[in-house]
């Protein structure tokens, strides 16, 4: 996966929310929207 520089445009996404809703990128179209990822969350590393 390429890495994104601030500016850049969020590439498409589905994710699930804390209750196993998916939602997509163009769920918030015409939002503002922040994500944060945990990528080492329940793992060893």
């Amino acid at each position: 996966m390429a890495t994104l520089s601030p500016g850049d445009a969020a590439p498409a996404f589905e994710a699930s929310d804390q209750n196993d809703q998916p939602h997509t990128l163009t769920d918030f179209s015409g939002r503002k929207l922040f994500l944060f990822f945990y990528p080492k969350a329940n793992t060893s590393g």
